[in-house]
């Protein structure tokens, strides 16, 4: 029997008067011009079977270690990820953007939304930014949260930075084949909260990076030359302060990390009492990237970049270089290519910093177009950057064959590289706790060869080898299932020089990690509005 609703003359009286005051509001005349919502999103649901990624079967300790990755995942995970975009245009010079994520939610993770009942706070603000046109100019301006980036034609993902971050970013368009781009990134500032020893809280605490892009666009010929200085404080990537984290120091903030082989970090100098040993690092980086289309469908693709950052310590200095090369060919089944790189590695001398390409690295935006697993891979939630999230410290050689098909709407692409370290093998004996200079070098203890989210240290004694393939099959206009198949073969040099067993400083006999390969298999579903 349905329930009969009584209504008061009050309460009647209550709903006129408001809807009266709805229409003449309705009515007013506008005071402004009417906004456009623009709605997008992006859904990803992944599941995903293989080994974690920590390439080592039986730790120093005899302990075993499979089953498990770099996160502590299993060896099977369900996960997914929404991201939905507001833009509110005024007009085409004027409009807000605000691009909510929601994840990644691993399927029964309590703490991430995934457990029984899965409820959680884990909607998050990746995206928040003004665009504007300066009036009567074509200048555009993008100021708030937003991804700012540097440009590489070969990899597609920048070897320097590539983030969301705050800032400001202005785009100057001086002809149809010359424009500038600048931006001011503020990385972190006004996060640390001081110390007994060290100066006041929030003092000296600011990264900001300052970079210009110069695009150069012709008919079938694009070159763009970019440069970016950095000024970092002392008290940027303190390590009480567990939040700020960037690799130009090789390590991570909370001052256990020897991912590029040297902990290198201001703070590692505050057992000797000089906590202060800096007020500002200066950094300098510069790179040129190109492509040559003009011989359509032979594609050339270059890029180059260089880097330095400078504290007034040698032994907290880094300067390296990187370079690749890419050659492609377009056919009407497929596009077969085949590339090269080298970047810069460490010499055996921990005072004198490091010789490997400094750079920003913040849980990078960038997706690699030369692999799938062993760098930064593709745009799933899978296991990546296994090898390292960017190419510093290693060279290689890669063929791959992209995009080709033999049914309508599937779509496959196929690479194997080839990975060697360019770091001296005489750096080990550091990382395995042999004495330096004010301990600047933190022994890895005893799984110190493997990988967490920034890779592994690989010396010119190691070697790796990648097989991926990933497929695309459209099932409708906006969903389609990605499916990869992926297998990294590992060659460490396990001679006691480099990677065996060793005695440690308290007199305990390690032995040599029993490495094994990684593999993985996901599938993706992704629907695109």
């Amino acid at each position: 029997m349905g329930t009969t609703h009584f209504w008061s003359p009050a309460k009647k009286a209550k709903t006129l008067l408001a809807a009266a005051a709805l229409c003449g509001l309705c009515c007013l005349p506008a005071t402004a011009g009417a906004v456009e919502f623009k709605i997008k999103g992006v859904w990803v649901t992944m599941f995903e079977y293989g080994d974690g990624g920590n390439f080592v079967k039986k730790n120093r300790n005899g302990r075993n270690q499979q089953g498990w990755g770099r996160w502590n995942e299993d060896r099977f995970e369900a996960k997914n990820r929404v991201r939905l975009q507001l833009e509110a245009v005024a007009s085409e010079n004027l409009s807000g953007t605000v691009n909510f994520e929601i994840g990644t939610i691993q399927w029964g993770r309590a703490n991430r939304g995934g457990a029984l009942g899965a409820d959680s706070t884990i909607v998050k603000i990746k995206h928040s930014y003004l665009d504007w046109t300066l009036p009567t100019t074509s200048i555009r301006t993008r100021m708030g949260i937003q991804r700012i980036f540097l440009p590489d034609f070969v990899t597609e993902a920048s070897q320097v930075f590539d983030a969301d971050t705050a800032g400001i970013s202005l785009s100057v368009p001086f002809n149809e084949h010359v424009s500038l781009a600048a931006f001011w990134a503020r990385l972190f500032n006004d996060n640390w909260d001081g110390n007994a020893n060290a100066a006041r809280a929030n003092y000296l605490d600011n990264a900001d990076l300052f970079g210009l892009t110069l695009p150069l666009r012709f008919e079938g010929f694009r070159l763009t030359p970019w440069a970016m200085v950095g000024a970092f404080g002392a008290n940027a990537f303190r390590t009480h302060n567990r939040t700020n984290t960037a690799s130009w120091y090789y390590g991570n903030a909370e001052g256990t990390g020897t991912d590029y082989g040297l902990g290198l970090s201001p703070s590692a100098y505050a057992n000797d009492g000089r906590e202060n040993v800096f007020a500002f690092a200066t950094a300098f980086w510069a790179g040129l990237t190109g492509e040559l289309t003009a011989a359509d469908p032979f594609r050339l693709a270059w890029s180059f970049n260089y880097g330095t950052v400078n504290t007034g310590e040698n032994a907290l200095n880094r300067h390296g270089w990187y370079a690749a090369l890419l050659a492609e060919y377009k056919f009407d089944w497929g596009t077969p290519g085949i590339y090269g790189w080298y970047s810069s590695g460490d010499d055996d001398d921990p005072a004198n910093g490091s010789e490997r390409l400094p750079n920003i690295e913040k849980n990078n935006e960038s997706t690699s177009g030369l692999a799938t697993i062993a760098t930064l891979g593709t745009w799933t939630l899978g296991r990546d950057a296994a090898l390292g999230s960017t190419l510093a410290g290693t060279w290689g050689l890669g063929l791959r064959l992209r995009d080709f098909s033999v049914l309508d709407r599937l779509k496959h692409t196929l690479h194997v590289n080839y990975y060697q370290g360019t770091n001296s093998s005489g750096m080990v004996r550091y990382i395995k706790g042999a004495p330096s200079r004010h301990n600047i070098v933190r022994p890895y203890g005893t799984d110190f060869n493997s990988a967490d989210y920034y890779g592994l240290y690989l010396t010119d004694k190691d070697r790796a080898l990648e097989v991926g393939l990933m497929s695309q099959y459209q099932i409708y206009e906006n969903l389609r299932l990605l499916v990869e198949a992926n297998y990294i073969a590992l060659w460490l040099d396990q001679s006691s020089g480099v990677w065996g067993g060793f005695t440690d400083r308290g007199g305990v006999r390690r032995h040599a990690n029993s490495t094994e390969d990684l593999w993985n298999v996901n599938l993706s579903f992704i629907y695109r509005f």
